[in-house]
């Protein structure tokens, strides 16, 4: 496989996103209605999509990517409650 140039979540359709996470999403709430916790599935689907970006992009781009996670993590943009 080739791998391309590795596009941020900005650089890739709005509507192709919010369909994926609406997947997403549904698989969570069906995971966690079967029983499995919450953050064994969130592990599993980091690893998952972890090891699918590698596969798209190669391993030094998805790394390059992921060094702006903790910034971006610390700046709130994956929280979606009130924090306590």
């Amino acid at each position: 496989m080739t791998q391309s140039t590795f596009a941020s979540l900005e650089e890739t359709g709005r509507e192709q996103q919010s369909a994926a996470l609406a997947y997403v999403t549904e698989a969570f709430a069906e995971a966690i209605l079967a029983g499995i916790e919450s953050d064994s599935f969130a592990h599993a689907a980091l690893s998952a999509a972890l090891r699918e970006l590698v596969a798209t992009y190669g391993e030094e781009a998805v790394a390059t990517f992921t060094e702006s996670l903790s910034d971006r993590i610390r700046a709130g943009e994956f929280t979606l409650s009130a924090r306590h």
